[in-house]
This record gives C-alpha cells, structure tokens and sequence, in this order.
C-alpha cells in the first residue's frame, strides 16, 4: 500500500496549533491564597472544619489550586494589628474573618483585598459596610446578629429564673456591636422588670474580677455578648457561673456544650460553610460591594441540663417546647 506523505506546511500548521494546547496542559493550575484571620474561640473552632469541606465541595483542593494561611489571635488584642499586616503582606487573594476586633484591625491595613465576614456582629453599626444590601468597599460576607437577639437572650433568662431582678451583662464598650446588643438588653430589661448591670471585659484576666464582683452586687444571672477574650475563656466562664449558682446564656452553642446554661444563636458551622461560598464568588471575579451582606436565617436554642440541674433550675414546659437541642 503506497502512503502519500504529509506536506511539511501542514505539519508546521499542525504544530503550531497543538502547541499552545499542550504548554496549557502542561501549565499549573491557579493557585487562589485565602487568607484566615480568626479572633479565637468557639466560633472559629467549630467553624474552621465545615469552612474547608464546603470549599472542597466547591472544587478547591487544598495544595492543589488552594492554599490556606490560617491566622489566630486566640482573643489576645495585641495580636490582632500584627497578624492582619502579616496577612496583608503575604498578598493573598481573600481573607476570611471571624470577629469584630479582627476585622477592625483588617480593615485599617488590608484596604483592597476583598474580605468575607464569616461571624461578625452588627457590621453596618460597626462601620464595616454601608449597608448590608450594599455594603461597598472590599467587606462583606455574614453578620452573626439580627434585630430582637439580644433582647432573646433577657427573655429566656427571665422564663428559666423567674425571680432574678438583676443581669450582668459581660461586654466590651470599645465593641460598638455590644452597644447596640446593650441598647436592646436595656430595652428588654424594662418590660421585664429587670436591671442589666454592665461588667467590662476586654481581656481574660478580667473575667474572675467581674464574677466576684457580681457576686458582691448580688446580681441573679449572667448575659455573655460575643467576644474573643470570652471565646477563648469559655470553660472558665461557664465553670464560674456555674460555682456561683448563676443562670447564664451566650450567643454560641460552644459555650453549652462547655457547660454554660444555654445559648441562643445562629449556628456557626453553617455561617462559615455559607463564607466559603462567598470565596468561591470572589475567586470567580465578583466584587465584595455587589455581594450583600447575610444575616442567619434560623436561630437556635440549646440547653445543658446538667447545668440547669446544677443551678437548681426546673425548666417551665412551655420552655422546653421551644429548645431545639437539650445536651445531658
């Protein structure tokens, strides 16, 4: 059989085409940095996990075309300024943020990264974003909070002690997230015939000063706001309530599974999982100012019974009706 051979252009033609599709087969995938800057505590820890199998979800492989810088202040507050400019430094492509000092501290060096919110407190209050259908800027991503919570949180004490008159309430007044869940606590306060009595807490050697001194005030229970350097205390603050026989109740779910009473709040896991969404759009070229802003969408109620039995507490039914998870 006689085979005609193949004139050297088209060869050169053939070449010519085949060779851009095998240097791009030959080329590495892009690489996308998220940068993880984290305030410490339980809602990083129970967040962290469900962030990285959603990006998985999403197709990202970690060492592959994904790589992670993963940052923890561990609510110490003279980490935050030098880990965010680490972060910034390291020329990432998105950072991931979870707490409000964090993100405060981001944001005065990390000006043209675009940074997902994955459990921030009243962001538009904070002056995070504009707002949260248009937040601008290169923020946006998951508030923690929406309107009515904190005033919850007055509410549930009052049906599980009934006759507490007084409620500290540990916050941090430079967080301007707390004043506003201070504002609806004071509300709340007034229509059930209880006073909050405020106890700052901006590190965690403040913690065992503020339960004696509440024991010396004589207050019936305790109210914890989101904060990192009760985050990263919160067996130590659930053990003191506790031994000083105060109902007590948090935003995080961490803080009854470490013994506190209860906590009302969105749940974690779900906010991070719903971050790395964000990422996913971000990578794929969106802006931070036309993505908006999230806010939970279901909250849940979980009680230690332990705890309560600890307290001395009986649970009324029509409570009990409303728990979606009773931990023993």
């Amino acid at each position: 059989m006689r085979v005609t051979p193949i004139p050297l252009t088209v060869v050169l033609a053939l070449a010519v085409c085949t060779a851009p599709l095998a240097a791009q087969a030959q080329q590495a995938p892009k690489v996308v940095r998220v940068g993880v800057f984290a305030g410490g505590g339980p809602g990083f820890q129970a967040g962290f996990e469900p962030f990285r199998q959603r990006l998985r979800d999403l197709g990202y492989a970690e060492g592959q075309d994904l790589a992670l810088e993963v940052r923890n202040a561990e609510g110490r507050a003279e980490r935050y300024p030098p880990l965010a400019a680490e972060l910034v430094r390291l020329k990432v492509d998105v950072i991931v943020v979870q707490g409000n000092a964090a993100l405060a501290a981001l944001k005065q060096t990390a000006q043209t990264i675009p940074i997902v919110m994955a459990n921030i407190g009243d962001p538009v209050g904070a002056g995070f974003v504009a707002s949260l259908a248009r937040p601008g800027g290169n923020i946006t991503g998951l508030s923690n909070m929406a309107e009515g919570v904190s005033a919850k949180w007055a509410e549930l004490l009052k049906q599980v002690a009934p006759r507490i008159t007084r409620v500290a309430v540990l916050w941090d007044p430079k967080n301007v997230a707390h004043a506003s869940m201070w504002k609806e606590i004071e509300e709340a306060g007034r229509a059930l015939a209880v006073r909050p009595i405020a106890w700052e807490v901006r590190e965690p050697n403040d913690i065992t000063h503020a339960f004696s001194a509440m024991v010396a005030e004589k207050v019936g229970a305790v109210i914890v706001l989101p904060h990192p350097a009760a985050g990263a205390n919160l067996r130590q603050i659930a053990s003191l309530a506790t031994t000083h026989g105060l109902p007590a109740t948090y935003l995080s779910r961490e803080f009854a599974l470490a013994g506190g009473l209860m906590s009302y709040g969105p749940n974690v896991a779900d906010m991070w999982r719903r971050a790395a969404d964000y990422v996913g759009k971000i990578a794929k070229g969106a802006k931070p100012a036309d993505l908006p802003v999230e806010q939970p969408t279901k909250f849940e109620l979980v009680i230690n019974r332990k705890t309560a039995t600890a307290l001395g507490l009986t649970l009324p039914p029509s409570f009990l009706l409303r728990v979606d998870e009773i931990l023993q």
